[in-house]
């Protein structure tokens, strides 16, 4: 490397250093970094040298140029000389103190510079900025700031300069007026001090190891002198924070006899700061090592100090600490830290001075105090040991605070007191108990809420952490287990520690399981020496009825129902098989639900089975009456729960069935229904629930006391119109009769059936009566509380269901019956009928279905008003509410709706009749042809149910007709095409029924199943779809198959009905009736013959109706009629109506293909009418220059619209099979002579007005007409795959536009060629005469139409291949250039389409391809861009002797395309190119190879062109030339890097390919810089920006043997050229490159 070449790439990256953006000028930083890596001496010289000769340069820069040498000075300063050493030290120096002023980024880049240099040479460095230290002079701050951080990089470099650093700068202390001096030189000192702590603290790996603490203490004292006593004092707060921080560590360094004399100054004057500063982390940091320092040297000053030390670090720790804070955070920490100090050395002061701030009713106080105990306890555990009496009896207060914030604070002072013993002394239990208490917080709501700007996150709350506490301390601190058992089992009856049921059982199991593990007798509770604890008994009601709500409190049923099992031998001794049976189950249970998918009543359930059977396995009266008399007990703890207390009267229900004193039983009973809260609902049916448990071992007794009850002086006071206002309200005497009434009902639920039917009217519905009217005066009165009402609706419910389910029910006779159903038809009519608020009406249709069921039956009248009743009640009612209205409200709804079918059902039970089921039909008919579709859904739903039951019960004794089948199929068959898809399938069950009912009634079995009738369950899901085509097709289905199965003689009445269904408001249905009526016509119009003529007349006439259109089917027939005689007139007279054709004139079209024959005959007349005229006429041009208008011609577009019409009719297929190639050649060359083509004026005023509602909504436009007929042929012909591949590919939208005309035409012939191949020689024999077309858009068509067939292989299968050949090559000098372009796309097709026979046609297509290289004059021609498309297509194909003489002129050609400014230029010649190398693998003629060599570095840089495509295409490109490179790693480097949908890392693969390249092809370095340099040119940012990348990278795996080769020069002008490209990213790679030049310079 020359000097002057090192010089110049140095100067020119300095010169770039003045870049504004900041990553180009970090970038060229980085690039004088590698400079230095390998020079570090020249490269620090010049940078040194620059900065000396440009000194008007700013500081910014000088400060980059400084941080430059900084990075090479921190990895290679040890290759420094002395000299250059002294030289950089020098100019450091110099750069540092050039200004007095503080300009810090460049003065901290200087600094840097000599703390860098100061690692290898610290004699230098010192000696350097020991001479600017002037004596009696102030140094420069920077000079203080280096010497602060050279002790801290090389303490022991430093150390031993101190005692001459501190006698120079401690002289010159006093003369420091300035701040920001007085600030450098408190961090100067407090880094000396920390230097010399850690030199002092490892004087083993010391250089001196003699050095004492007292070389410093004089001067450390001196300069203490000045901070403490002079500067401290100051105004400006930074600087006495500085002097603190200094304080601090020079505390450790002071005489210990100057240090206990200066601690009275020094500690005032140090908390004297707290009250000035917000920010106080630095002085307590500091504070703590002052402490640190007077307690190692035994200092007896600190304790008259004590008072003001703990008052000031108090009132610290009491500041509220923000966490988003750090400082403040830290300074907690700091504070907690002089706590610990103070605690181990005067631990009595210490807790003589908190423990009474526990009394403060000041929050921060309480709070920081609390923080402070709970350090202390947890760092001077040995200190506070015999201060654990003390320390409890202070925390009496703080207990009772009710602030969230000190009860937060309190239960982690618990927490520490716990692990260190506390808690086992006298006073822990209170502890305990406050822990217990804060777990039973409400989980959301706490008694104090944070303010809305403190973070009080739930899992930080008082209860989370207290939870968490509890358990933690049960489960891991050994200490507490005899603590805790069994005091915990105390809290779990009292009601106000409900909340922490769930902790509390998860701490007791977890405890009872360590007793267990223990032994039995550590087990076993002696409720003797606990007279505290609960009762096994309460603890047994207690655990189980709290688990009837489990997922409450945490999951607190669980717990519960584990803590049960556990408790096992402290409840019974006999329980503890079973319910290690019984309760996995019970929590397997609760594992598979959620508190959203549990069913209560089920659980409810298991765990009242799970009593009963650990009653009966103990087995014990005087056990159960115990625990019943306590379950009894805790009745009042659940006024507040009243889902549990409903369960609590079950488990009382239970208990007493079990128990076998009657006396017990009545006893309980009679104090049950005196206590009650009647009131409450939940508690009624809980005090209900309990009498029916009960009476199913005891009824006699609970009837019984029912009586006794009513008769008794409590019940009697309120009976009488005198007595009903003196002691109790009306409404209180009502809640007692309904719970009273629900008693009597769930006697009658529950009791055993046998004992039931005896008392059901003597007893039980007397009694209910009379509880639910009371005479007053003798008049009856009766109320209207709905409450009570819903009671008597209940109760007779279940009375009337326990009939049913006897045994002995066929021989009750009900004699008040009658009376019950009027009674509950007369709440039914009461409810409103448009909303449904209340279960009344839901519960009285339920006892009404019961009751239907039980003798006598009910008379005609009775029953028509029951149906007529509940239907009227229940359809009128708003449709079903959606979820978000209410899940209740929704529930409510659906179980009305079950009601009402149970008691349909029932009815129709009683009369199996076809008369009976048409009098539920008639009563449901207004509502099925009801307006509301909600009304109609209901109705139909109904109607289906009944026929399904009618089906499924019905018996058929003898053969008799079903007289009404025509008339319900008639009604029901129309619903099928409802808006409600609801109501459609509710129809096709109906219409499904009544043909199974027919087939019973012809004397088929049950069990037998007709196919066609079966089929209709299939249809069903065609009614889901509310497309119109899909639902009315199928109903025309349903049609069919009741046209199948319709007896003869109720075909009339069915057509009549149908008829009657065609003025349905529901035009829907109104459709679904004609489509039926047709089918019906269709399939049994031999039956119906004379009334054919009378049909057609009515269907024809509504054909001239404006909103008839579902009845045009029906005038098709007669139009075939027509049609037959007069073929010829009838398409004249068709093809002279007005365009657009109107709708009527569509169905006429149409009817003309009904039968082939006739339909060929018209298709072939419009083939002639469409060929006859011209396509289109051109209008004269008004301006000069413009194209003249062409305008369709109104016959060929009249025929054209009429072919779709009538090729749109499906019969019409066998006719355009036999028309194929003519159609579709007519239809084809139509489409490309009418693109571009406008309507006459007079069409398009009316198509710009709008069509009228009666024209046919097609597009008029000829090209689309065409298209659109075009289509419409093939779909006809069988050619469905080939429009469906249209459709997939747009290629019908094409066809109509010019821009995609030829794309459109190039898919077609696709579509064709795979899926229409047979069809092609007849159409190719057609389109023969069409390439000397006089219209250039059919030349074209045909023209890509033929091209694209060759890309198949169809044309080698039908030997069609060498007529397309000669096809095209005709066209090869047609005047048009898009014909000779796809001509080439043609010839170039062969490849794929038949690929065997391109070697045969070899020389023919290259001649053809690379003479349209050179086709015209135009650099960018298309047919030269098809030339290079076609040939990488085919050049792996054809004879390498028929290419080789063309493969050097087809890469010279092809390469100026490289960086063509088209893209697609681009893109085929870089692909053609990798195709010419892969060709060419193995057999690289020389001349080639020069140009394989040549194309590198273009396809390399184009990697980074903007259009993927072209990248793409150099991936391929290099891939395929690799082997031609004879070099394996270069190859593999490729195939690795540059594989398709791999994401390239452009930097790192350009690097590996530059070190195979320089490895392999050294010679080859100059020509790849020549052509890097031309990229440097390039338009494109990113090549742009590649090229410097690509040259950086050569040059860095290049040697130094191959300098010559490289005009270095040349090189840094142009890339110094590029250091002031306006792209950013330029001038980086630029830079980059320039810092690897290095290796060449």
């Amino acid at each position: 490397m020359t000097e002057s070449s090192m010089k110049k790439l140095a100067s020119t990256l300095l010169d770039a250093i003045t870049d504004k953006d900041p990553l180009v000028q970090e970038q060229v930083c980085s690039a004088l970094c590698s400079l230095g890596e390998v020079r570090p001496v020249e490269t620090l010289r010049a940078c040194e040298e620059y900065l000396r000769q440009h000194d008007k340069l700013a500081h910014p820069y000088r400060a980059a140029v400084l941080r430059a040498m900084e990075r090479v000075l921190s990895s290679r300063a040890s290759e420094l000389d002395k000299d250059t050493a002294s030289t950089i030290i020098l100019l450091a120096s110099s750069e540092m103190t050039k200004t007095k002023d503080l300009v810090w980024d460049w003065q901290q880049a200087a600094s840097g510079v000599l703390v860098a240099v100061g690692r290898q040479f610290i004699s230098k460095v010192m000696e350097e900025l020991l001479r600017r230290l002037h004596p009696g002079t102030l140094p420069h701050c920077a000079v203080l700031h280096t010497l602060a951080s050279l002790s801290v990089a090389n303490a022991f470099g430093v150390v031993p300069f101190l005692p001459s650093v501190l006698s120079s700068l401690l002289p010159v202390l006093g003369v420091a007026k300035q701040d920001t001096v007085r600030v450098a030189f408190c961090s100067a000192l407090q880094r000396f001090s920390e230097g010399a702590l850690e030199y002092l603290a490892n004087l083993d790996r010391a250089p001196d190891p003699t050095v004492r603490k007292d070389a410093f203490a004089t001067d450390i004292f001196s300069a203490y002198d000045v901070l403490f006593h002079q500067w401290l004092q100051s105004r400006e707060a930074k600087l006495r924070l500085a002097v603190v921080e200094a304080l601090g560590p020079m505390s450790h360094l002071l005489p210990s006899e100057r240090l206990e004399e200066q601690l009275p100054k020094l500690l005032p004057g140090i908390l004297a700061l707290y009250k000035k500063h917000a920010e106080t982390f630095y002085l307590s940091k500091s504070l703590g090592q002052i402490l640190e320092a007077a307690v190692s040297v035994g200092s007896r000053t600190l304790e008259t100090q004590l008072d003001a030390l703990l008052a000031a670090l108090h009132s610290q720790i009491c500041v509220p600490v923000e966490s988003s804070s750090p400082l403040v955070m830290s300074n907690q920490k700091e504070v907690l830290r002089c706590f610990t100090v103070l605690a181990c050395s005067s631990p009595d002061r210490l807790l003589a001075f908190l423990l009474p701030r526990l009394d403060t009713s000041n929050e921060r106080t309480r709070v920081g105090t609390l923080q402070v105990v709970r350090h202390v306890i947890n760092s001077a555990a040995a200190q506070m040991e015999d201060k654990k009496p003390f320390i409890l009896s202070s925390m009496r207060l703080p207990l009772l605070d009710t602030n969230s914030k000190v009860k937060r604070a309190v239960v982690q002072v618990i927490s520490a007191m716990a692990h260190h013993g506390y808690l086992e002394q006298p006073g822990g239990e209170a502890m305990i108990e406050y822990i217990v208490q804060q777990c039973a917080l409400p989980p959301e709501q706490e008694p104090e809420k944070p303010g809305p700007g403190s973070k009080d996150p739930k899992a930080d709350s008082v209860r989370a952490i207290s939870v968490r506490t509890l358990y933690l301390v049960s489960t891991t601190v050994d200490r507490m287990s005899h603590v805790l058992w069994p005091y915990l089992l105390q809290f779990l009856t009292p009601v106000r520690f409900t909340g922490a049921l769930t902790p509390l059982c998860r701490s007791l199991v977890h405890l009872a399981q360590k007793r267990q593990e223990a032994g039995a007798d550590a087990f076993l509770i002696q409720y003797d020496a606990h007279a505290s604890l609960p009762s096994p008994y309460a603890v047994t009601g207690r655990l189980l009825v709290v688990s009837s709500s489990p997922y409450l409190g945490d999951g607190r049923g669980a717990a519960a129902l584990r803590l049960l099992s556990v408790l096992h031998p402290n409840i019974h001794p006999l329980l503890g098989q079973h319910w290690e049976t019984t309760v996995p189950l019970l929590l397997g249970y609760l594992d598979e639900h959620t508190e959203e998918t549990l069913p209560q009543e089920e659980w409810e359930e298991k765990l009242l089975m799970f009593l009963r059977d650990t009653l009966a396995i103990i087995s014990d009266n005087a056990w159960i009456c115990q625990l019943s008399l306590e379950l009894c007990r805790q009745l009042p703890c659940y006024d507040e729960a009243p889902q549990e207390k409903n369960f609590l009267y079950k488990c009382i229900g239970t208990t007493l069935g079990a128990a076998s004193s009657k006396e017990v039983v009545r006893k309980h009973l009679q104090e049950l229904l005196e206590t009650a809260r009647y009131q409450e609902e939940a508690e009624r049916e809980g005090l209900a629930c309990c009498f029916g448990i009960c009476a199913i071992s005891h009824l006699e007794d609970t009837l019984a006391q029912l009586e006794d009850f009513v008769r008794s002086e409590v019940f009697r006071k309120s009976i009488g119109i005198l007595n009903i206002f003196k002691d109790r309200s009306e409404n209180e005497v009502e809640k007692v009769k309904s719970a009273l009434i629900l008693c009597y009902g769930h006697v009658a639920a529950r009791a055993p059936r046998e004992l039931v039917l005896a008392k059901v009217e003597s007893d039980i519905l007397r009694n209910i009566c009379q509880h639910f009217s009371t005479k007053v005066l003798g008049i009856k009165v009766e109320t209207k509380d709905p409450a009570l009402k819903l009671c008597l609706v209940q109760s007779v419910c279940m009375v009337s269901r326990a009939i049913c389910s006897s045994t002995q029910a066929g021989s009750f006779h009900f004699t008040r019956k009658a009376e019950l159903v009027a009674q509950m038809m007369e709440f039914i009519r009461a409810e409103p009928p448009d909303s449904l608020r209340t279960p009344i009406r839901k519960k009285a249709m339920l006892t009404c279905t019961y009751l239907v069921s039980v003798e006598p039956a009910l008379d005609e009248q009775a029953r028509a008003d029951v149906i007529h009743g509940c239907l009227h009640s229940i359809m009128a009612l708003l449709p079903e509410p959606k979820e978000e209205d209410g899940g209740c409200q929704k529930s409510l709804y659906l179980e009305t709706l079950h009601a009402l079918e149970d008691l349909l059902t029932s009815l129709l039970q009683r009369n199996m009749t076809p008369q009976g089921l048409q009098i539920m039909i008639e009563h449901l008919s207004p509502w099925i042809k009801s307006p509301r579709g909600h009304e109609r859904a209901r109705a139909l739903g109904l109607s289906a149910l009944l026929l399904r039951y009618f089906l499924e019960h019905l018996r058929v004794s003898a053969l008799v007709p079903f007289h009404n089948l025509g008339l319900l199929i008639g009604l029901f068959s129309p619903r099928c095409a409802d808006l409600w898809p609801a109501t459609r399938q509710e129809a096709v069950d109906c219409v499904y029924s009544l043909l199974y009912l027919q087939l019973g009634y012809e004397g088929f079995s049950r069990d037998y199943r007709d196919d066609v009738a079966e089929r209709l369950l299939s249809l069903k899901d065609g009614l889901v779809h509310p497309d119109p085509a899909i639902l009315f097709h199928t109903c025309h289905s349903v049609g069919q198959i009741i046209a199948k199965r319709l007896p003869p003689d109720q075909l009339i009445s069915l057509l009549l009905t149908m008829f009657e269904a065609l003025g349905d408001p529901e035009k829907n249905c109104s459709r679904a009736a004609t489509v039926m009526i047709n089918c019906l016509l269709q399939e049994r119009g031999g039956v119906l013959q004379e009334k054919v003529p009378e049909i057609v007349s009515v269907l024809r006439s509504k054909l001239q109706e404006a909103q008839g259109e579902h009845v045009l089917p029906a005038a098709q027939h007669s139009v075939y009629l027509l049609a037959t005689q007069h073929c010829a007139a009838v398409v004249s007279s068709l093809l002279g109506s007005p365009l657009p054709l109107d709708s009527h004139t569509c169905m006429l079209w149409r009817a003309l293909a009904v039968e082939p024959r006739l339909a060929a005959q018209v298709l072939g007349l419009l083939l002639e009418k469409m060929s006859r005229d011209v396509p289109f006429k051109e209008s004269r041009a008004f301006l000069l220059g413009r194209t003249p208008d062409r305008v369709a011609t109104l016959l060929p577009l009249s025929a054209t619209c009429a072919l779709f019409e009538v090729m749109s009719t499906p019969a019409a297929g066998p006719a355009v099979l036999e028309l194929y190639p003519q159609l579709f050649v007519v239809l084809l060359l139509r489409v490309s002579c009418t693109v571009g083509v406008q309507l006459p004026r007079n069409l398009q005023a009316q198509e710009r007005r709008g069509a009228s509602p009666a024209l046919a909504t097609r597009n008029l436009e000829p090209c689309s007409s065409a298209v659109d007929t075009l289509r419409s042929m093939l779909l006809r012909s069988g050619s469905e795959d080939v429009v469906q591949r249209m459709d997939l590919e747009g290629g019908w939208e094409l066809l109509r536009t010019s821009a995609g005309h030829e794309e459109g035409a190039t898919r077609l012939a696709r579509a064709m060629a795979e899926h229409a191949g047979p069809r092609l020689p007849l159409v190719l024999k057609t389109l023969a005469c069409t390439h000397s077309s006089a219209y250039e858009n059919q030349r074209v068509t045909t023209t890509a139409f033929l091209a694209e067939l060759l890309n198949s292989n169809v044309a080698n299968d039908l030997m069609l291949l060498d007529s397309l050949l000669e096809s095209l090559a005709a066209r090869q000098k047609d005047t048009c250039a898009s014909v000779r372009r796809l001509v080439l796309r043609g010839l170039a097709n062969l490849a794929s389409g038949c690929p065997d026979k391109v070697r045969t046609h070899g020389p023919q297509l290259l001649t053809a391809m690379i003479g349209g290289l050179d086709d015209g004059d135009n650099p960018h021609s298309p047919v030269a861009l098809e030339a290079m498309l076609g040939l990488a297509r085919l050049v792996h194909l054809v004879e390498s002797w028929d290419l080789r003489s063309g493969l050097l002129h087809v890469a010279i050609r092809i390469r100026p395309f490289f960086d063509s400014e088209k893209m697609e230029f681009r893109t085929a010649s870089i692909r053609l190119f990798g195709h010419l190398n892969k060709v060419c693998h193995g057999d690289c003629e020389d001349v080639f190879l020069d140009q394989v060599v040549g194309g590198l570095a273009p396809l390399l840089l184009h990697l980074q062109d903007p259009q993927a495509t072209v990248a793409s295409a150099c991936r391929f490109a290099l891939r395929m030339c690799g082997p031609n490179l004879a070099c394996e790693e270069l190859s593999a480097a490729f195939q690795k890097h540059l594989q398709e949908g791999r994401a390239l890392h452009f930097g790192e693969f350009l690097n590996t390919t530059c070190k195979h390249l320089m490895h392999h092809f050294p010679d080859l370095l100059g020509r790849l810089l020549t052509t890097c340099l031309f990229y440097f040119k390039s338009s494109w940012e990113n090549v742009r920006a590649a090229a410097p990348l690509f040259t950086g990278f050569l040059v860095l795996h290049s040697e130094p043997r191959q300098q010559p080769q490289v005009d270095l020069d040349q090189l840094i002008a142009a890339l110094q050229i590029l250091l002031k490209d306006p792209a950013p990213e330029v001038r980086t790679r630029a830079a980059e490159a320039l810092g690897r030049l290095v290796k060449l310079a």
